[in-house]
Protein backbone atom coordinates (compact mmCIF):
# COMPACT_ATOMS: atom_id res chain seq x y z
CA UNK A 1 0.00 0.00 0.00
CA UNK A 2 1.10 3.53 -0.97
CA UNK A 3 1.82 5.75 2.12
CA UNK A 4 0.36 9.53 1.87
CA UNK A 5 3.29 12.14 0.70
CA UNK A 6 2.49 15.56 0.77
CA UNK A 7 5.09 17.65 -1.32
CA UNK A 8 5.67 20.24 -3.43
CA UNK A 9 6.78 17.65 -5.90
CA UNK A 10 4.41 14.56 -5.15
CA UNK A 11 0.58 13.45 -4.45
CA UNK A 12 -0.21 10.43 -3.77
CA UNK A 13 -3.52 8.92 -2.05
CA UNK A 14 -3.43 6.79 0.61
CA UNK A 15 -5.13 4.00 -0.34
CA UNK A 16 -3.75 2.95 -4.03
CA UNK A 17 -3.56 -0.70 -4.04
CA UNK A 18 -0.27 -2.59 -5.84
CA UNK A 19 -3.03 -4.77 -8.27
CA UNK A 20 -6.33 -4.07 -9.96
CA UNK A 21 -8.87 -5.79 -12.02
CA UNK A 22 -8.92 -5.38 -16.16
CA UNK A 23 -10.51 -6.47 -19.01
CA UNK A 24 -7.56 -7.65 -20.82
CA UNK A 25 -7.52 -8.59 -24.86
CA UNK A 26 -5.72 -11.65 -25.49
CA UNK A 27 -6.21 -12.30 -29.01
CA UNK A 28 -9.21 -12.28 -31.47
CA UNK A 29 -12.43 -12.17 -29.51
CA UNK A 30 -10.59 -13.43 -26.56
CA UNK A 31 -11.32 -10.54 -23.57
CA UNK A 32 -10.70 -11.65 -20.28
CA UNK A 33 -11.13 -10.19 -16.84
CA UNK A 34 -7.58 -10.76 -14.72
CA UNK A 35 -5.67 -9.42 -12.11
CA UNK A 36 -2.98 -7.25 -12.69
CA UNK A 37 -0.71 -4.45 -11.38
CA UNK A 38 -1.10 -0.95 -10.70
CA UNK A 39 0.07 1.11 -13.42
CA UNK A 40 3.23 3.20 -11.64
CA UNK A 41 3.51 6.75 -12.92
CA UNK A 42 6.72 8.88 -13.40
CA UNK A 43 7.37 12.63 -13.54
CA UNK A 44 4.97 14.98 -15.42
CA UNK A 45 2.38 11.81 -14.98
CA UNK A 46 -0.88 11.31 -13.31
CA UNK A 47 -2.55 8.35 -12.00
CA UNK A 48 -6.35 8.06 -12.34
CA UNK A 49 -8.85 5.70 -10.69
CA UNK A 50 -11.35 5.35 -13.26
CA UNK A 51 -14.77 5.93 -12.73
CA UNK A 52 -16.64 4.95 -15.94
CA UNK A 53 -15.79 4.15 -19.80
CA UNK A 54 -17.62 4.01 -22.44
CA UNK A 55 -17.23 1.20 -24.92
CA UNK A 56 -16.45 2.53 -28.51
CA UNK A 57 -16.43 1.06 -32.16
CA UNK A 58 -12.71 1.33 -32.45
CA UNK A 59 -12.40 -0.71 -29.31
CA UNK A 60 -14.36 -3.51 -30.88
CA UNK A 61 -12.73 -3.50 -33.84
CA UNK A 62 -9.89 -4.21 -32.58
CA UNK A 63 -11.02 -6.86 -30.81
CA UNK A 64 -12.53 -8.34 -33.63
CA UNK A 65 -10.30 -7.83 -36.29
CA UNK A 66 -6.83 -8.43 -34.35
CA UNK A 67 -5.23 -5.54 -35.53
CA UNK A 68 -3.26 -4.91 -32.60
CA UNK A 69 -1.01 -7.48 -30.69
CA UNK A 70 -2.07 -8.78 -27.41
CA UNK A 71 -2.19 -8.80 -24.00
CA UNK A 72 -3.82 -4.69 -24.04
CA UNK A 73 -5.87 -2.90 -21.83
CA UNK A 74 -8.42 -0.67 -24.43
CA UNK A 75 -10.78 1.83 -23.76
CA UNK A 76 -10.87 5.49 -24.31
CA UNK A 77 -13.70 7.24 -23.20
CA UNK A 78 -13.21 7.78 -19.81
CA UNK A 79 -13.37 9.87 -16.66
CA UNK A 80 -12.48 9.46 -13.30
CA UNK A 81 -10.45 11.04 -10.31
CA UNK A 82 -6.66 11.55 -10.05
CA UNK A 83 -5.30 9.96 -6.64
CA UNK A 84 -1.69 10.32 -7.58
CA UNK A 85 0.52 13.00 -9.16
CA UNK A 86 3.82 12.71 -10.58
CA UNK A 87 6.71 15.14 -9.94
CA UNK A 88 6.63 17.98 -11.68
CA UNK A 89 3.04 18.47 -11.90
CA UNK A 90 1.09 21.35 -11.13
CA UNK A 91 -2.08 22.15 -12.93
CA UNK A 92 -3.87 19.09 -11.28
CA UNK A 93 -3.97 17.72 -7.77
CA UNK A 94 -4.76 14.38 -6.07
CA UNK A 95 -9.04 14.44 -5.90
CA UNK A 96 -9.27 16.54 -9.04
CA UNK A 97 -12.02 14.81 -11.01
CA UNK A 98 -10.85 14.77 -14.56
CA UNK A 99 -11.29 13.30 -18.66
CA UNK A 100 -8.42 12.43 -20.19
CA UNK A 101 -7.89 11.90 -23.69
CA UNK A 102 -5.52 8.74 -24.85
CA UNK A 103 -3.81 10.92 -28.09
CA UNK A 104 -2.23 14.79 -28.44
CA UNK A 105 -0.81 16.30 -31.09
CA UNK A 106 1.98 18.53 -30.76
CA UNK A 107 0.73 21.51 -32.35
CA UNK A 108 3.88 22.34 -34.43
CA UNK A 109 4.66 19.74 -37.11
CA UNK A 110 3.96 19.99 -40.96
CA UNK A 111 0.42 18.00 -39.98
CA UNK A 112 -0.75 20.10 -37.40
CA UNK A 113 0.04 23.30 -38.98
CA UNK A 114 -2.00 21.64 -42.20
CA UNK A 115 -5.21 21.33 -39.77
CA UNK A 116 -4.86 16.93 -40.04
CA UNK A 117 -3.62 16.69 -36.25
CA UNK A 118 -4.62 12.99 -36.53
CA UNK A 119 -1.66 12.61 -38.58
CA UNK A 120 0.86 14.05 -36.30
CA UNK A 121 3.33 11.61 -35.45
CA UNK A 122 2.79 12.77 -31.60
CA UNK A 123 -0.57 11.66 -31.95
CA UNK A 124 0.04 8.52 -33.17
CA UNK A 125 1.44 8.05 -30.03
CA UNK A 126 -0.85 6.79 -27.44
CA UNK A 127 0.11 7.81 -24.31
CA UNK A 128 -3.05 6.71 -21.54
CA UNK A 129 -2.24 2.80 -20.23
CA UNK A 130 -3.71 0.21 -17.81
CA UNK A 131 -0.41 -1.97 -18.89
CA UNK A 132 1.22 -3.99 -21.12
CA UNK A 133 1.54 -1.75 -24.30
CA UNK A 134 -0.04 1.56 -24.20
CA UNK A 135 -3.88 1.22 -25.37
CA UNK A 136 -6.30 3.75 -23.41
CA UNK A 137 -6.76 1.71 -20.73
CA UNK A 138 -10.16 2.46 -19.32
CA UNK A 139 -11.10 -0.89 -19.03
CA UNK A 140 -9.80 -1.28 -15.91
CA UNK A 141 -9.44 0.40 -12.19
CA UNK A 142 -6.61 2.76 -12.65
CA UNK A 143 -4.66 4.78 -15.97
CA UNK A 144 -1.58 6.06 -16.22
CA UNK A 145 -1.64 9.32 -18.04
CA UNK A 146 2.27 10.04 -19.83
CA UNK A 147 3.62 12.98 -19.10
CA UNK A 148 3.00 14.39 -23.06
CA UNK A 149 -0.82 14.00 -22.42
CA UNK A 150 -0.85 16.04 -19.44
CA UNK A 151 1.64 18.92 -20.57
CA UNK A 152 -0.95 19.17 -24.41
CA UNK A 153 -4.04 19.45 -22.83
CA UNK A 154 -5.01 16.09 -22.81
CA UNK A 155 -6.38 16.17 -19.33
CA UNK A 156 -9.77 17.97 -18.51
CA UNK A 157 -11.04 19.33 -15.05
CA UNK A 158 -14.75 18.23 -14.72
CA UNK A 159 -16.94 20.88 -13.03
CA UNK A 160 -18.93 20.12 -9.91
CA UNK A 161 -22.67 19.23 -10.58
CA UNK A 162 -20.96 17.38 -13.96
CA UNK A 163 -21.62 13.70 -13.76
CA UNK A 164 -18.35 11.29 -14.88
CA UNK A 165 -21.03 9.69 -17.65
CA UNK A 166 -21.26 13.51 -18.95
CA UNK A 167 -17.09 14.33 -18.76
CA UNK A 168 -16.57 10.46 -20.47
CA UNK A 169 -18.75 11.92 -23.97
CA UNK A 170 -16.26 15.00 -24.66
CA UNK A 171 -13.50 12.58 -26.52
CA UNK A 172 -16.42 10.95 -29.24
CA UNK A 173 -18.21 14.08 -29.34
CA UNK A 174 -14.83 15.91 -30.69
CA UNK A 175 -14.65 13.60 -32.63
CA UNK A 176 -18.11 14.09 -34.33
CA UNK A 177 -17.93 17.70 -34.14
CA UNK A 178 -14.70 18.04 -36.07
CA UNK A 179 -16.02 15.55 -38.73
CA UNK A 180 -19.48 18.17 -38.90
CA UNK A 181 -17.36 21.22 -39.11
CA UNK A 182 -15.32 19.65 -41.49
CA UNK A 183 -18.84 20.05 -44.39
CA UNK A 184 -18.84 23.86 -43.42
CA UNK A 185 -23.08 23.05 -43.57
CA UNK A 186 -25.78 25.95 -44.35
CA UNK A 187 -28.71 26.75 -42.53
CA UNK A 188 -30.76 25.72 -46.09
CA UNK A 189 -28.84 22.19 -46.23
CA UNK A 190 -30.51 19.28 -46.10
CA UNK A 191 -28.58 16.54 -44.25
CA UNK A 192 -28.52 12.62 -44.39
CA UNK A 193 -27.32 10.24 -41.22
CA UNK A 194 -26.67 7.09 -41.71
CA UNK A 195 -27.25 4.98 -38.63
CA UNK A 196 -28.55 6.50 -34.80
CA UNK A 197 -25.99 4.67 -32.18
CA UNK A 198 -24.69 6.81 -30.09
CA UNK A 199 -21.97 8.46 -32.80
CA UNK A 200 -24.56 8.97 -35.59
CA UNK A 201 -27.15 10.56 -33.12
CA UNK A 202 -24.67 13.18 -31.72
CA UNK A 203 -23.61 13.70 -35.57
CA UNK A 204 -27.16 14.35 -36.71
CA UNK A 205 -27.52 16.54 -33.46
CA UNK A 206 -24.49 18.84 -34.09
CA UNK A 207 -25.73 18.87 -37.41
CA UNK A 208 -29.18 20.23 -36.47
CA UNK A 209 -27.57 22.95 -34.76
CA UNK A 210 -26.03 24.78 -37.62
CA UNK A 211 -29.53 25.28 -38.68
CA UNK A 212 -29.04 22.62 -41.71
CA UNK A 213 -32.63 19.96 -42.13
CA UNK A 214 -31.71 16.53 -41.09
CA UNK A 215 -32.41 13.29 -41.66
CA UNK A 216 -31.76 10.04 -40.01
CA UNK A 217 -31.35 6.59 -40.94
CA UNK A 218 -31.72 3.60 -38.55
CA UNK A 219 -33.13 0.15 -38.46
CA UNK A 220 -34.26 0.21 -34.83
CA UNK A 221 -37.57 2.16 -33.64
CA UNK A 222 -36.15 2.55 -30.69
CA UNK A 223 -33.05 4.27 -32.04
CA UNK A 224 -35.13 6.87 -33.75
CA UNK A 225 -37.05 7.11 -30.38
CA UNK A 226 -34.07 8.46 -28.24
CA UNK A 227 -33.18 10.67 -31.26
CA UNK A 228 -36.56 12.18 -31.32
CA UNK A 229 -35.34 13.66 -27.44
CA UNK A 230 -32.95 15.38 -28.97
CA UNK A 231 -35.08 17.35 -31.75
CA UNK A 232 -34.29 14.77 -34.25
CA UNK A 233 -38.09 14.31 -36.34
CA UNK A 234 -37.59 13.29 -39.50
CA UNK A 235 -36.32 9.54 -39.28
CA UNK A 236 -36.08 7.42 -42.19
CA UNK A 237 -37.12 3.51 -41.14
CA UNK A 238 -34.10 2.05 -43.19
CA UNK A 239 -35.79 -1.97 -42.23
CA UNK A 240 -39.14 -0.55 -44.21
CA UNK A 241 -38.39 1.90 -46.62
CA UNK A 242 -35.92 2.45 -49.33
CA UNK A 243 -33.43 5.41 -47.90
CA UNK A 244 -32.26 6.87 -51.16
CA UNK A 245 -36.02 6.97 -52.55
CA UNK A 246 -36.98 8.70 -49.24
CA UNK A 247 -34.34 11.52 -49.22
CA UNK A 248 -35.34 12.19 -52.95
CA UNK A 249 -38.57 12.98 -52.21
CA UNK A 250 -37.67 15.06 -49.32
CA UNK A 251 -34.76 17.46 -51.60
CA UNK A 252 -37.45 17.90 -54.60
CA UNK A 253 -35.22 15.00 -56.09
CA UNK A 254 -31.84 16.64 -56.04
CA UNK A 255 -30.44 14.63 -52.81
CA UNK A 256 -28.85 15.36 -49.66
CA UNK A 257 -26.17 18.59 -49.53
CA UNK A 258 -24.43 15.95 -46.94
CA UNK A 259 -24.40 12.31 -46.05
CA UNK A 260 -22.46 11.31 -42.99
CA UNK A 261 -22.05 7.82 -43.03
CA UNK A 262 -21.88 6.60 -38.86
CA UNK A 263 -22.27 2.87 -39.49
CA UNK A 264 -19.33 0.46 -39.55
CA UNK A 265 -18.55 -1.23 -43.13
CA UNK A 266 -18.35 -0.50 -46.68
CA UNK A 267 -21.33 -1.92 -48.02
CA UNK A 268 -23.62 1.40 -47.17
CA UNK A 269 -21.35 3.69 -49.05
CA UNK A 270 -22.84 3.23 -51.96
CA UNK A 271 -26.48 4.38 -50.61
CA UNK A 272 -24.38 7.13 -48.90
CA UNK A 273 -22.79 8.05 -52.47
CA UNK A 274 -26.46 7.74 -54.58
CA UNK A 275 -28.43 9.66 -51.65
CA UNK A 276 -26.09 12.53 -52.39
CA UNK A 277 -26.94 15.23 -54.49
CA UNK A 278 -24.39 16.90 -57.31
CA UNK A 279 -22.14 18.70 -55.66
CA UNK A 280 -22.43 17.41 -52.11
CA UNK A 281 -20.52 15.51 -49.89
CA UNK A 282 -20.27 12.02 -48.09
CA UNK A 283 -18.38 12.07 -45.35
CA UNK A 284 -16.79 8.33 -44.06
CA UNK A 285 -16.39 8.33 -40.28
CA UNK A 286 -16.93 4.96 -39.29
CA UNK A 287 -14.89 2.86 -41.56
CA UNK A 288 -11.72 2.84 -39.65
CA UNK A 289 -10.42 -0.32 -40.90
CA UNK A 290 -8.28 -1.16 -43.89
CA UNK A 291 -9.81 -2.36 -46.97
CA UNK A 292 -11.32 -2.33 -50.44
CA UNK A 293 -14.96 -0.63 -51.20
CA UNK A 294 -16.63 -0.28 -54.88
CA UNK A 295 -17.66 3.59 -55.71
CA UNK A 296 -18.33 4.88 -59.06
CA UNK A 297 -15.83 6.96 -60.21
CA UNK A 298 -18.52 8.84 -62.25
CA UNK A 299 -20.81 10.24 -59.37
CA UNK A 300 -17.21 11.89 -57.86
CA UNK A 301 -16.01 13.25 -61.26
CA UNK A 302 -19.28 13.97 -63.81
CA UNK A 303 -21.62 14.50 -60.53
CA UNK A 304 -18.83 16.74 -58.38
CA UNK A 305 -19.95 14.86 -55.46
CA UNK A 306 -17.26 14.46 -52.71
CA UNK A 307 -15.95 11.97 -50.66
CA UNK A 308 -13.92 12.62 -47.65
CA UNK A 309 -13.30 11.36 -44.28
CA UNK A 310 -12.69 12.17 -40.66
CA UNK A 311 -10.99 10.10 -38.27
CA UNK A 312 -10.53 11.22 -34.07
CA UNK A 313 -10.25 14.24 -32.24
CA UNK A 314 -9.40 18.57 -32.73
CA UNK A 315 -7.90 20.36 -29.79
CA UNK A 316 -8.31 23.73 -31.75
CA UNK A 317 -12.21 22.73 -30.63
CA UNK A 318 -11.67 21.62 -27.51
CA UNK A 319 -13.18 24.39 -25.42
CA UNK A 320 -16.15 24.47 -27.82
CA UNK A 321 -16.54 20.73 -26.90
CA UNK A 322 -16.18 21.28 -23.16
CA UNK A 323 -18.87 24.09 -23.28
CA UNK A 324 -21.54 21.76 -24.95
CA UNK A 325 -21.03 19.31 -22.46
CA UNK A 326 -20.78 20.77 -19.25
CA UNK A 327 -23.20 23.99 -20.08
CA UNK A 328 -25.15 22.13 -21.94
CA UNK A 329 -25.98 18.91 -19.54
CA UNK A 330 -28.54 21.67 -17.76
CA UNK A 331 -29.95 22.78 -20.96
CA UNK A 332 -30.81 19.97 -22.93
CA UNK A 333 -27.79 18.25 -24.04
CA UNK A 334 -27.62 15.41 -21.26
CA UNK A 335 -25.53 12.66 -23.19
CA UNK A 336 -26.35 10.24 -20.48
CA UNK A 337 -29.75 9.81 -22.29
CA UNK A 338 -27.55 7.57 -24.96
CA UNK A 339 -26.29 5.28 -22.35
CA UNK A 340 -28.47 1.82 -22.10
CA UNK A 341 -26.29 0.15 -20.61
CA UNK A 342 -23.98 0.20 -17.39
CA UNK A 343 -21.81 -2.98 -16.39
CA UNK A 344 -19.53 -3.63 -13.49
CA UNK A 345 -15.76 -4.58 -14.81
CA UNK A 346 -16.40 -7.88 -13.97
CA UNK A 347 -18.82 -8.65 -16.16
CA UNK A 348 -16.94 -6.41 -19.18
CA UNK A 349 -16.93 -9.72 -21.60
CA UNK A 350 -20.69 -9.86 -21.42
CA UNK A 351 -20.48 -6.01 -22.28
CA UNK A 352 -18.76 -6.14 -24.49
CA UNK A 353 -20.21 -8.50 -26.31
CA UNK A 354 -23.93 -6.63 -26.17
CA UNK A 355 -21.75 -3.78 -27.66
CA UNK A 356 -20.25 -6.30 -30.64
CA UNK A 357 -23.78 -7.04 -31.38
CA UNK A 358 -26.41 -4.31 -31.13
CA UNK A 359 -29.88 -4.81 -30.27
CA UNK A 360 -32.77 -2.47 -30.67
CA UNK A 361 -32.52 -1.19 -26.67
CA UNK A 362 -28.96 -0.82 -26.93
CA UNK A 363 -26.96 2.39 -27.28
CA UNK A 364 -24.09 3.02 -25.60
CA UNK A 365 -22.60 0.86 -23.29
CA UNK A 366 -20.26 1.80 -20.12
CA UNK A 367 -18.34 -0.33 -17.83
CA UNK A 368 -18.08 1.02 -14.32
CA UNK A 369 -15.20 -0.86 -12.09
CA UNK A 370 -17.40 0.88 -8.78
CA UNK A 371 -21.30 0.53 -9.38
CA UNK A 372 -22.82 3.93 -9.96
CA UNK A 373 -19.48 5.89 -9.77
CA UNK A 374 -20.44 7.01 -13.36
CA UNK A 375 -23.39 9.04 -12.14
CA UNK A 376 -21.49 10.68 -9.52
Amino acid sequence: MATQISTAETQVQSTIPSTMRAAVYRGVNDMRVETVPVPRIGPGELLIKIATCGICGTDLKKIHMGSHSAPRIFGHEMAGTIVETGAGVTGFHVGDRVMTFHHVPCGECYYCRKQTPAQCPLYKKTGVTAGFEPSGGGFAEYIRVMDFVVANRGVVRIPDGIPFEQAAFVEPLNTVLKGVKMLNLAPDDTVLVIGQGPIGLMHAVLARRTGARVLTSDLFPERHAIAARFGLTNPIHAGQENVVERVLTETEGRGADAVILAVGGNTLIRTAMDAARPGGKVMLFAQTQHGEATIDPAAVCVDEKTLLGSYSSSFPILDEVTSLIFSGYQNGFDLTQLISHRYQLEQAVAAIEIASHPQPGSMKIMIEPVPGAGAQ
